[in-house]
């Protein structure tokens, strides 16, 4: 056989699996996205702002309740889902975040559904284990969610996470994983306990110094990762095997603590008003008093995780971020 005039084929360059990424203009997101873009087709997705992330990373600014977020469903095959869009409770109204946070979590699980999707990953909180001075030193997974028998503002945030429960054992083909991370922190966290961390002063509540527990942003990112690249069912907690009081956190933090009597309930917030402090919202002055332990263990032993930012390290980078 002449050969001379035989063009060789080419290899046909493997498409990449598109995956969803919501909540993309938050500091996790895009930790997310920088890890899976060189493997994945990223297509990112929010419902407060349009993010910029490259040209070759479609973004979208959409509310999940309304009918174009299916026509995505649409134009992308997406073959996975890591819905980190849930709304904190500092954030917006009760009902502005029950329609994200709970209708818009359902909207988007029964489009995975529709569309085949088999392989989803939820963002919860540790928060709805609820902080209380009858839980058991270390929570693991079966405890009960009893954060919103304590506070109303967690009502949506426990909620979504039943939803997500019901769809997790309805339709096993979603492939759901549910996890519950302790405190994330690190560079480009916003939340309310970084926020305390990174000031030079902050109040605490008198005769309380709960045991806290923290994971680095880029440790939660490579866990999400893990759970997305794994595929194994079901709800875990996310958190290292080390945790100190909140007042130790603090100092290790370059931190001052200012001491506040914690009723009546309207007192604290009155003080840290009057002396400029950052203050923990009214809903969360129950975890700066009784301790929220999660036990990670479930999670680290099937998937195999290992956080790698010891404590130490995390406090003295909140230190330095202040010089």
């Amino acid at each position: 056989m002449n050969t001379k005039n035989v063009v060789p084929l080419k290899k046909k360059r493997k498409q990449k699996k598109t995956v969803l990424v919501t909540g993309a203009a938050g500091a996790l997101s895009q930790q997310i996205i920088n890890r899976l873009r060189d493997t994945y087709q990223i297509v990112a997705v929010d419902f407060r702002k349009l993010t910029y992330h490259s040209d070759d990373i479609p973004s979208y600014k959409i509310d999940f309740n309304k009918r174009g977020f299916e026509d995505l469903f649409k134009r992308h095959d997406f073959d996975s889902v890591i819905h980190l869009g849930r709304i904190s409770s500092s954030e917006e109204t009760r009902m502005s975040r029950y329609n994200a946070n709970v209708l818009g979590t359902q909207k988007l699980l029964d489009l995975s559904h529709k569309y085949g999707i088999n392989n989803i990953i939820v963002l919860s909180t540790y928060h709805v284990y609820g902080a209380s001075p009858y839980n058991p030193a270390l929570i693991d997974e079966k405890a009960p969610l009893k954060a919103a028998e304590l506070t109303m503002d967690l009502v949506d945030s426990v909620e979504l996470e039943n939803l997500a429960n019901i769809y997790l054992w309805r339709y096993p083909d979603l492939n759901i994983t549910i996890l519950r991370p302790c405190n994330i922190v690190g560079p480009g966290v916003k939340n309310t306990i970084s926020s305390l961390l990174l000031s030079k002063a902050a109040p605490t509540l008198a005769g309380f110094s709960p045991i806290m527990q923290f994971i680095h942003i880029d440790d939660m990112a490579d866990a999400i990762v893990l759970a997305h690249k794994k595929k194994i069912r079901g709800v875990y907690n996310v958190a290292p095997n080390d945790w100190i009081s909140y007042q130790d956190a603090l100092k290790h933090c370059g931190c001052t603590a200012i001491p506040i009597p914690s009723i009546p309930p309207v007192l604290p917030k009155l003080i840290t008003s009057i002396l400029d402090l950052k203050m923990f919202p009214s809903y969360l002055v129950n975890y700066f008093k009784y301790p929220v332990v999660i036990n990670g263990k479930t999670f680290n032993d099937t998937f195999g995780f290992n956080a790698k930012r010891p404590l130490k390290e995390i406090l003295r980078t909140y230190n330095e971020m202040k010089e």
